[in-house]
């Protein structure tokens, strides 16, 4: 797939740009979008589209929507056949939009911000939170240039029950040195520290662990893969504070950490069998038909810090929209995806659970919903972005050696200094063709 992208990105880069402006009402314009299908369900997407042709009434759409949306899109691409606006995050495993980033096969959307929301008279920029276009997340090239836009997010860190805690009397840990006390005292309650529903989950929580050991300034050095950063003191500190992780870590979450088993490991704490897990807002609906322990309430909690001075902080997941280069609709699309953006799609996106990075998006949640929400009320910091686009280094997977072998540190299997040590070679490699700013 990379040679047909590569080729195909060459042949639409050569095309002008198209300047973005309203839809003529005397136009029939087909808007062809492919959304992947999440916990979110099947109906939001249909009720989006019919709300917007109340507002353009001349828009039409051919919509696609399946959990595996990379199997049905990559076909499609490789043929040339390109979607007009896609739904698809980063960070899933067949990254197929970091393939395109890679590529430079995405559309810009920078001027979106500026276009006003159909229906309405603020712009999109007017609606956005604060710094959600501000990162790699949105903008994959390191400039102030945004090629996905921010959908939906959730905040991440850990999640537990709160009505344990309330009845043991046990206070959240704000550092890891209280972290590995309270694990003494579930130890004794025959409860385990801590688990995790896959690997895959830990990206999330390491980034929040560098955001928290050394701020933005560290964090933004090892996302673009400097190796003095994964080799030097702090980092290895950090690598030290996972592997006591992994010594607390519920004996039975390896052999779950898949697609199949995950949310055994998530049941661990719904059953009072591991106090905290790693996860995403999204793991209230994921497991609303479980059984659970008498009085279970959901909490949520950020990431401990190495000092109590240490700014505290929950990573952002991010779901993204983003339109190819080669679509044929760029115009409506992204007028299309300046709609999402309204008070109407917010409600619509609410009532399924999907809570848009917009002002006073809290107050239309569920209260359920607003702890989590509110979880950057206290002080504690929102954490965004990622590693910088680089070209792909064949047999180097980056989520297998860093997020991945935390399997084998679990199962012991794996030193904590080799674990270090392959991610610190890794990182060398990746730091050798990061394009020179």
């Amino acid at each position: 797939m990379k040679k047909a992208l590569m080729s195909l990105a060459v042949s639409v880069i050569a095309l002008s740009s198209l300047s973005v402006s309203n839809i003529s009402a005397e136009e029939k314009t087909v808007i062809d979008f492919a959304a992947v299908e999440t916990a979110y369900g099947t109906e939001v997407w249909n009720e989006i589209m019919e709300a917007y042709k109340e507002v353009n009434p001349n828009v039409e759409f051919e919509f696609m929507q399946e959990k595996e949306i990379e199997d049905a899109l990559s076909p499609r691409l490789q043929s040339g056949d390109f979607p007009d606006v896609v739904m698809l995050a980063l960070s899933r495993q067949k990254a197929l939009p970091e393939a395109l980033i890679k590529d430079h096969a995405l559309a810009e959307l920078t001027d979106i911000k500026e276009m006003t929301v159909p229906g309405e008279e603020a712009t999109v920029a007017d609606k956005l939170l604060d710094g959600f276009t501000a990162s790699s997340s949105t903008n994959p090239y390191g400039d102030d240039k945004t090629y996905l836009m921010p959908m939906f997010y959730s905040p991440t860190g850990l999640f537990y029950n709160k009505a344990l805690f309330e009845e043991k009397g046990w206070e959240v840990p704000q550092t890891w040195d209280e972290m590995w006390d309270l694990g003494e005292k579930a130890k004794a309650e025959n409860i385990a520290l801590f688990t995790y529903p896959t690997a895959s989950y830990l990206d999330t929580f390491f980034s929040s662990v560098i955001l928290g050991a050394g701020g933005q300034e560290l964090f933004d050095s090892a996302m673009k893969y400097d190796k003095a950063v994964w080799e030097g003191e702090e980092l290895t500190n950090i690598f030290e504070v996972l592997g006591k992780l992994a010594e607390n870590t519920e004996p039975t979450t390896v052999a779950n950490a898949n697609a199949d088993g995950f949310t055994r490991n998530q049941q661990l704490v719904l059953d009072n069998k591991a106090l905290f897990m790693p996860n995403g807002t999204w793991v209230v609906g994921e497991m609303s038909e479980a059984p659970r322990a008498e009085g279970f309430e959901w909490g949520m909690a950020p990431i401990p810090t190495t000092s109590e001075d240490s700014e505290r902080y929950a990573y952002t997941f991010l779901e993204h929209i983003w339109v190819p280069e080669a679509a044929e609709n760029k115009d409506a699309a992204k007028e299309f995806i300046a709609f999402l953006y309204s008070d109407k799609a917010a409600e619509i996106f609410a009532k399924h659970g999907a809570v848009q990075p917009i002002q006073g998006i809290n107050e239309k949640l569920p209260e359920d919903q607003q702890v989590f929400y509110n979880i950057y009320e206290d002080g504690t910091l929102p954490g965004m972005g990622g590693f910088v686009s680089v070209e792909s280094i064949e047999g180097v997977d980056l989520g297998g050696t860093l997020y991945g072998s935390f399997d084998s540190v679990v199962s012991g299997d794996l030193s904590v200094a080799d674990w270090q040590k392959s991610v610190v070679e890794m990182m060398e490699k990746f730091e050798a063709v990061l394009p020179a700013e």
